[in-house]
């Protein structure tokens, strides 16, 4: 798909990689209809790049029915909005777990459902989910975040079979370790030396990718971390062994201590 001329519709823009997918979509052409829950940054961002900006909390059951009928006809979804999911299952109150079920999942499969239709009518289009390697194996005090991550995964695998015959594209994005922003530097986390890393431009490149290429799946990470995912999903439960020597359950502490005011 060119994206010149295109809306798209763009969940989670508040955030750095949010920003840095709406400038890079933008510059590929197309419209950015932007959401997320503060305005005070969405909409400086809405005038920069002359789209426009809707506040949505998606923790909200209802917020995804109003988003979309606010938002209109788009030609492009991208699911970029999610809550880190950390720490012990037990900790979780039953709403912390209908929070991150909601926005990591269950909206993106309300939105879908809502749009697919349309898309068709207007004769095509494209869903991207921004889901993560933790969509791919698991890691120590994220259950609840693999959970939702390999849900997308799984979703827009089944999706994109669906979807063809409507000329319909599906996309799934799978970012490792982001520096200078995402939900590592938010937790201030650092992570262990020789750790790599990937920067919000790379994940938004590989969005515009999927969406002008029709890619089915694409992880941002180095070659090293994407080699540990393959292995992992052969081999988890020696890839556990091996994560676990390299700092994993340290890392996911900190991440558990940084994040737990943002479930």
């Amino acid at each position: 798909m060119n994206l010149h001329g295109k809306t798209v519709l763009l969940t989670g823009a508040t955030g750095g990689i949010g920003h840095a997918i709406a400038r890079r979509l933008h510059r590929e052409g197309g419209t950015l209809v932007l959401t997320g829950r503060r305005t005070d940054v969405l909409e400086p961002l809405a005038q920069e790049i002359g789209g426009r900006a809707i506040a949505a909390d998606l923790a909200d059951p209802a917020a995804a029915e109003r988003l979309v009928e606010e938002a209109g006809d788009v030609d492009v979804v991208v699911a970029n909005a999610g809550l880190p999911g950390t720490g012990e299952i037990t900790s979780f109150s039953p709403q912390e777990i209908d929070r991150v079920l909601d926005v990591n999942l269950r909206v993106p499969i309300l939105m879908t459902r809502h749009y697919t239709e349309r898309l068709a009518a207007r004769g095509g289009g494209h869903f991207v989910f921004i889901s993560s390697l933790a969509g791919k194996t698991g890691s120590p005090y994220s259950s609840m975040y693999n959970a939702t991550k390999f849900g997308l995964r799984g979703f827009g695998q089944g999706l994109r079979h669906e979807m063809a015959a409507k000329n319909i594209g599906v996309s799934v994005v799978f970012p490792g370790f982001i520096r200078d922003a995402g939900m590592f530097v938010d937790a201030g986390v650092e992570l262990p030396r020789g750790v790599g890393t990937s920067s919000p431009e790379e994940v938004a490149d590989a969005v515009v990718t999927a969406i002008v290429r029709n890619r089915g799946e694409i992880d941002v990470a180095p070659l090293g971390m994407r080699v540990g995912t393959l292995v992992a999903g052969i081999a988890p439960a020696t890839a556990a062994r091996v994560s676990e020597l390299a700092g994993a359950s340290k890392i996911a502490g900190e991440m558990t201590a940084g994040q737990v005011d943002k479930r």
